[in-house]
């Protein structure tokens, strides 16, 4: 998993919540940076904050989506700590896969990435 996130206590959260369940976990703290990274390496999937210094979630998730024209899709998965009842439509209309909420819920988390994994 590619854990995209600028605050290093979420970065380390994240980290922990996704080994809790059995996977690892590849941190970057911006959008450029993961794209950087997703240029080099395919994740199963990105677990990307909204909010962050010099590119933000939702511009790397529009260049990830413009980008892939026929290739396989990258599954992303947003996370967003100004959580909404609005987020998950807008966050799925920009292209995401998933959303979750700050703080990092364990099994709201685990649903998600079982969602996102099986579609």
């Amino acid at each position: 998993m590619l854990v995209v996130d600028d605050d290093y206590f979420m970065q380390r959260m994240a980290v922990m919540v996704l080994e809790a369940l059995g996977h690892t976990g590849v941190v970057v703290d911006d959008g450029q940076k993961a794209l950087d990274c997703l240029s080099k390496r395919r994740f199963d999937v990105v677990l990307m904050d909204v909010m962050m210094p010099v590119m933000d979630g939702l511009e790397a998730l529009a260049a990830i989506r413009e980008h892939e024209h026929g290739a396989k899709r990258q599954r992303i998965i947003m996370v967003t700590g100004h959580a909404e009842s609005t987020d998950r439509i807008r966050l799925q209309q920009a292209g995401a896969d998933g959303y979750v909420s700050k703080p990092i819920d364990v099994e709201q988390l685990r649903c998600e990435l079982d969602r996102v994994m099986h579609s």
